[in-house]
């Protein structure tokens, strides 16, 4: 019989994340006891645990104050946990009547709308109905944070206990010999579900304690399941038959996100000639056409792994040793070794990665060769040598290849003279990109490594800081002023390199007090490590005279995510004596987005707070394989040009940047990333750049140059698709339009799809909607000359100038105009498949109560809603209106 040990019952002490959720109050609560009020009471429910409040007597604006914590199972996978907060009315304060609570609504968040512990704020969250017949009002402020903690071993056993299920008897109020007997259980993205004996079902279950087995998908409306099935499953699951599968039942959707599925694209002729898309999806790497690799949107490129990990017993000792490696095609030498502190120096190290790039028909016979080297005099101190067609080759997710210690032999010479001893512990396999090992490996196709390895970057999260100048009073005016003159008393705020300036004070004369009551927004970024520095100054006279100044930290400023009332303060000004006083409103404002990019072409809308995020609604994964034809960007030397290039592609707050491939005009690149969508209606960006900083000198800060770069809408994405494409990178120079070669890029949105779409081609840069190939040579000149014109005055001053300046309001009107009209379009073209489902299905519904309802019921229903009560109205913008706006347009293709 075998025996399970739990995680719990020996060992040290181990660190346990607990989420506590701070139940602060509740607004506007409907009557349910038949009294006219309600009891309520909050009962919490997250990862198989359920806790509650105590209940407030006939309240329906009841204030609690209490904390209900939890242990998270599994903090890895907590963004993809579900925590439902639900409102009941306790019958027991009713009239008796009522058999069973009533339900006053309820709140599901996600685990991606959790913060850390001193992040919290207070949320207020309108509550939901349960079912379409539910009648709920009334919101609930909730505070939800998450902390991590060190557990004793007394402590441990406990916590064990409290992660397990309550029995079935305390929450069906009975059990059964069938519940007793119930079959193992697997859990997908936090949820558990019965697998039978056979495994033809995955049926959803209410309540269980999470499995470590957990394959995270993204959350949606309903039950997101997703099979996993290369690993073989736990013994605890039973033996794993091939050729069984899963039948999902009806109400269990199943994320189709096809592998191996290639679109072929129709394409249009949506340019002239050679600017328009291509697509590429026909193109595979030889015999590699029916194998399935974890970079699946690009092509497995095959390198030669050689990792140096260090020396023991050299003989005879050196102080600067260091290793060569060669191939027959390639040659490197390693960085100098580093000895351990009070070791002797014969037992240097390196711990240094090569990725040389491997042909394998190329390799037959070929050798690989690593020496040990003396650096000052270069002498040879010993050397292995390998046979490229023995070196075992490692595919993901293979466990790494451990490093193995082998004899250093010299040359024929040094043999019989018993110089050359000592051991190098080293590892060789052939790998392809998607090795662990690669992003910090000395790559042949990027020898330069500090300037040319791939990374990813994160976005600081911005704050609005909104300062409202309300009040000045005390101040140390100039004296003697002309009579009738009144002060000009200005307020100038700097945050950074921001500043901006209030405009003149109103003076009042019976308190000499200055009033503005004026608002100025300025942009911060986390950490707020930095200070807003508050100006008054004096520019009654020509000289602008200082009064004082406040300066007061970011930290010190409170948050806010909602639209309660932040209170003003008075805050005393320096520089000196007294120098009076002034009356501020501060306040970081979390529940807006910081638009850091162009609004027609943003790839984020979340707000600043992490409260506020909705769960992802999917997966945008983006292969950049590699590029052709580039342009010569730099002279090499006379006669030649070169190019050495990488990638940028930037979504939301995560940008990445490829490696650079040095002195190639068609570099392959190969990597594969991916980002959280979190609304479709947002672009891709992805550009091309030569680098300069590689051979440049330090003190030189020359930026570098862009090639060119195109834009993706993922709305206009087919669901679960992958489209392979190359895109043209134009420019606009002064002698017209100019290729600067193309991009080849695979993309895939995954998400739920739950009707067949139409298969198009994602947009890139649209020439004939640009009108850049018709460009006249004198509007070339125009266009590219400097504002104001460096042209003779009598030639272009009317021209140039007025022209030009109407030009552009009318161009900018006319396209307001028809970007409204592509809006329109867009919604029968299926350029939005998922807003034109959306429309169709609006307009069906709104068909058929025209054709029930009669007419004059409808025109009298219209006019009470236009007509109803500015209380029954809501401030923001219509829903409807919010759709338009975000349909997709032709704007955002315009160069």
């Amino acid at each position: 019989m075998n025996t399970m040990t739990t995680p719990f019952q020996q060992g040290p002490p181990q660190t346990v994340r607990r989420l506590a959720v701070e139940v602060v109050d509740a607004r506007n609560l409907l009557p349910k006891d038949g009294q006219g009020s309600s009891s309520p009471y909050v009962v919490a429910d997250f990862d198989g645990q359920r806790k509650r409040t105590t209940t407030r007597f006939k309240e329906l604006n009841p204030v609690w104050n209490e904390s209900l914590e939890f242990i998270v199972s599994d903090p890895e996978n907590m963004e993809f946990e579900e925590l439902e907060v639900e409102v009941y009315n306790d019958k027991k304060f009713g009239n008796g009547s009522g058999r069973k609570n009533h339900f006053l609504g309820r709140v599901k968040l996600y685990g991606t709308q959790f913060s850390g512990r001193g992040e919290e704020a207070l949320v207020y969250y309108t509550l939901e109905k349960k079912s379409v017949f539910s009648w709920v009002r009334g919101e609930i402020g909730l505070k939800i944070y998450y902390y991590d903690e060190m557990l004793q071993q007394e402590e441990q056993q406990q916590q064990q206990q409290e992660q397990q299920p309550p029995p079935e008897e305390e929450r069906h109020g009975g059990g059964n010999e069938q519940e007793r007997n119930r079959p193992p259980m697997m859990v997908e993205e936090g949820r558990v579900f019965q697998v039978s004996e056979q495994m033809e079902h995955c049926v959803p279950l209410p309540d269980g304690p999470p499995s470590p087995r957990v394959v995270v998908m993204e959350e949606s409306p309903s039950p997101v399941v997703r099979v996993q099935q290369d690993p073989p499953l736990p013994e605890m699951y039973g033996p794993r038959e091939p050729e069984m599968q899963y039948h999902h039942q009806p109400e269990v959707r199943k994320m189709q996100a096809m592998r191996n599925d290639r679109v072929k694209i129709m394409k249009r002729p949506n340019g002239g000639g050679d600017y328009a898309p291509k697509d590429i999806s026909g193109k595979k790497p030889n015999g590699e056409s029916d194998r399935i690799h974890p970079y699946d949107l690009v092509e497995p490129m095959q390198y030669l792994f050689v990792r140096i990990v260090k020396v023991r017993g050299l003989n005879p000792p050196t102080e600067s040793p260091f290793v060569k490696v060669r191939t027959s095609s390639h040659y490197v030498r390693s960085k100098p070794a580093s000895y351990r502190p009070n070791e002797p120096n014969d037992s240097p190290e390196w711990n240094q990665v090569f990725a040389l790039g491997y042909n394998k028909t190329d390799a037959t016979g070929a050798t690989l060769e690593i020496s040990v080297w003396d650096s000052p005099a270069e002498q040879f101190l010993g050397g292995v040598c390998f046979d490229l067609s023995d070196v075992p080759i490692r595919d993901s997710p293979d466990s790494p290849l451990a490093p193995q210690w082998y004899r250093l032999e010299g040359g024929a010479a040094e043999q019989n003279s018993g110089r050359v001893s000592g051991d190098i512990q080293l590892s060789v396999w052939i790998g392809t990109q998607s090795d662990d090992a690669f992003p910090e490996a000395w790559s042949s196709d990027a020898p330069y490594v500090a300037h040319t390895r791939s990374k990813v970057y994160q976005s600081p999260k911005l704050w609005y800081l909104r300062v409202v100048v309300m009040e000045a009073q005390d101040l140390n005016l100039t004296p003697n002023l002309p009579p009738l003159t009144a002060p000009e008393i200005r307020v100038k705020v700097q945050l950074g390199f921001q500043s901006q300036r209030t405009r003149r004070g109103s003076m009042n004369h019976h308190s000499m007090s200055f009033h503005w009551h004026e608002d100025l927004l300025f942009v911060a970024g986390e950490p707020l490590e930095d200070s807003m520095v508050l100006l008054v100054e004096d520019r009654t006279t020509k000289e602008a005279a200082l009064l004082g100044h406040v300066v007061i930290p970011l930290t010190s400023i409170e948050q806010r995510i909602d639209d309660r009332h932040v209170p003003a303060k008075w805050f005393p000004l320096e520089g000196g004596t007294y120098c009076g006083r002034v009356h501020l409103r501060l306040c970081l404002e979390g529940g807006y987005h910081v638009l850091d990019e162009a609004a027609h072409v943003c790839s984020d809308f979340r707000p600043t707070a992490k409260s506020l995020w909705k769960p992802p609604v999917g997966i945008l994964e983006l292969g950049i394989l590699g590029a052709r034809g580039l342009l010569p960007m730099k002279s090499k030397g006379p006669g030649k040009g070169s190019t050495d290039a990488y990638c940028v592609a930037k979504y939301g707050k995560k940008w990445v940047r490829t490696r650079t491939v040095t002195d190639s005009f068609d570099p392959r690149w190969n990597e594969q990333y991916t980002w959280q969508v979190y609304d479709p209606c947002t672009v891709l960006t992805v550009g091309v750049f030569d680098n300069w900083r590689m051979f440049a000198d330090v003190s030189e800060e020359r930026p570098d140059c862009r090639i060119g770069k195109i834009r993706i809408r993922v709305s206009t994405l087919e669901s679960n698709k992958i489209y392979t494409s190359s895109y043209p990178l134009l420019v606009l120079t002064r002698t017209g339009l100019k290729k600067m070669g193309e991009i080849e890029l695979a993309v895939r949105f995954a998400c739920p799809s739950f009707m067949p779409d139409t298969p198009k081609i994602p947009a890139g840069m649209d020439t004939r909607l640009s009108q850049a190939e018709a460009v006249d040579p004198d509007e070339l000149d125009e266009e590219f000359d400097t504002m104001p014109s460096s042209k003779p005055p009598d030639l272009v001053r009317i021209r140039y100038d007025r022209l030009r300046m109407l030009a552009a309001r009318v161009q900018t009107v006319l396209g307001d105009f028809a970007t409204q009209g592509e809006r329109v379009q867009a919604l029968v073209s299926w350029r939005d498949p998922r807003a034109t489902k959306l429309f169709i299905g609006v307009c069906f519904v709104v068909a058929i109560i025209l054709y029930s309802v009669p007419p004059k019921m409808v025109a009298v229903a219209l006019g009470f809603y236009y007509l109803r009560h500015p209380m029954f109205r809501n401030p923001m913008p219509p829903a409807s209106l919010n759709f338009f706006r975000r349909l997709p347009s032709l704007s955002d293709r315009l160069m």
